[in-house]
């Protein structure tokens, strides 16, 4: 019997909740880059009151841990933390790069997938993802923070198709032309909420769940992110 995990994202200009129970999941999502804080809690209550359950009934709470906007990782994980401490739940974090996979193979049926968030100041958020026989994803390039035209340089030819998906893609289209491998295009662009409660069933059942206070994001670029912040070195 899958676990009843409720999952939030907002890592990206989408906002988006998802719970899964029962073998149903209830979903809401938005593109919302401004209006995170204004959006993620209501939809959290609405797809509550949906599957007619509240957070005392959850197993977990996992959110999407990054890559993705600094702010919006931190709105996330904030966010997630109270719920999960009110709760007394398990927390479960999932990259939104895998999300973006697994959402990849929902939409599109892609089981080999290159995602790339657009990171600004000329740089992607990068992982190339292959699934597995159980439905999980392998790594094929573990994800980091890197110019286009390098991974151009370094990547090289195999005979897999793989699907993209990402903002990255389209911001960066003149340095990814000359990239070595067999692309197809995907619909999906952002990471969704209910990709993060699917793969947080496999971490649910090999018991990788953090308290509340435990969990952490993902930023790729925490020197650069912080420096941005008045008063920090």
């Amino acid at each position: 019997m899958s676990a009843k995990i409720l999952a939030l994202d907002t890592s990206t200009e989408n906002c988006s909740v998802a719970l899964m129970v029962n073998g149903q999941t209830y979903v809401r999502s938005e593109i919302a880059p401004r209006d995170h804080t204004k959006k993620i809690l209501p939809m959290v209550d609405e797809v509550l009151k949906e599957a007619g359950i509240s957070l005392n009934d959850l197993d977990a709470l996992a959110f999407g841990r990054g890559p993705g906007s600094f702010t919006g990782v931190r709105i996330g994980i904030g966010i997630a933390q109270g719920l999960a401490f009110g709760a007394d739940l398990p927390m479960i974090g999932i990259s939104t790069l895998a999300a973006m996979a697994q959402g990849t193979y929902r939409v599109n049926a892609h089981t080999n997938v290159a995602c790339a968030i657009d990171a600004r100041m000329s740089e992607v958020y990068w992982g190339r993802f292959t699934r597995q026989d159980d439905g999980n994803w392998g790594v094929a390039d573990s994800e980091c923070v890197i110019p286009p035209a390098e991974l151009v340089e370094h990547t090289q030819s195999d005979s897999l198709i793989w699907g993209h998906s990402g903002t990255g893609w389209d911001a960066y289209s003149d340095e990814f032309s000359g990239l070595a491998l067999q692309l197809e295009k995907s619909d999906v662009l952002f990471p969704e909420a209910q990709d993060i409660a699917f793969l947080a069933q496999f971490e649910w059942e090999n018991g990788n769940t953090v308290q509340a206070e435990e969990a952490s994001p993902v930023y790729l670029r925490d020197k650069v992110a912080w420096k941005k912040l008045p008063g920090r070195e």
